[in-house]
């Protein structure tokens, strides 16, 4: 038997996922949750082969339970099941350790070999996907158009300027002389066709202060 735990906050969407599941008779649904808090705690002690994850819940994701769970146990297998075909979502459940993500309007059987799948350790994720998210971590965030030609080195000291440090606390910081930072700091000014530090400050946090998934 393949044990499966459903992870979806609407109970209807629960009821019909078990209902299909173990009709089919090599599956049995050993618990669910509506709750991403509840199905962290859960499903580890529970076990199961494959868990069912909704990709955005009120109190988290999927994701982030499938990372948690992992965790403490990484022979779950988590299948991410969401309404929303986004990129930047499907990179974070790769790299959460999912072995798939498939959207909600996957037809039933399709859901039911992708369960048993999963469960017999194969990946359902595409391999070029796989590949992309593998070259975005070797290559690095992609940085915004406007910074391009800054140097990492410059770079990290405009992050600092966007802090309010002094070229003397950046050099402390950085283990530079204070005269290394000052002609760094004119360096990127110019490169960024800006004039004034503050400038600069204002740029950076609206560039590199972005929220991630």
């Amino acid at each position: 038997m393949i044990r499966v735990y459903l992870l979806d906050d609407h109970e209807v969407v629960r009821f019909g996922l078990r209902e299909m599941l173990e009709r089919e008779g090599d599956i049995e649904v050993v618990g669910e949750s509506g709750s991403a808090v509840d199905a962290t705690h859960r499903i580890p002690a529970l076990r199961p082969d494959v868990a069912v994850l909704d990709g955005r819940l009120p109190d988290g994701s999927g994701i982030d339970v499938c990372r948690d769970v992992r965790s403490v146990d990484p022979s779950i297998s988590a299948l991410i099941l969401t309404s929303y075909d986004d990129d930047e979502a499907l990179f974070a459940a790769i790299m959460a350790g999912a072995s798939g993500y498939v959207l909600k309007q996957i037809h039933g059987t399709d859901l039911v070999d992708a369960v048993r799948r999963v469960a017999a350790g194969q990946s359902l994720l595409d391999p070029a996907v796989t590949a992309r998210v593998l070259d975005r971590i070797r290559k690095g965030p992609e940085q915004p158009d406007e910074l391009k030609n800054l140097t990492e080195q410059e770079r990290k000291i405009l992050l600092l300027v966007a802090e309010g440090l002094t070229n003397r606390e950046i050099a402390e910081r950085m283990f530079l002389a204070e005269k290394t930072v000052k002609n760094y700091v004119s360096s990127l000014l110019s490169k960024l066709g800006l004039e004034r530090r503050t400038q600069a400050a204002v740029l950076a946090s609206r560039l590199l202060r972005k929220p991630t998934i």
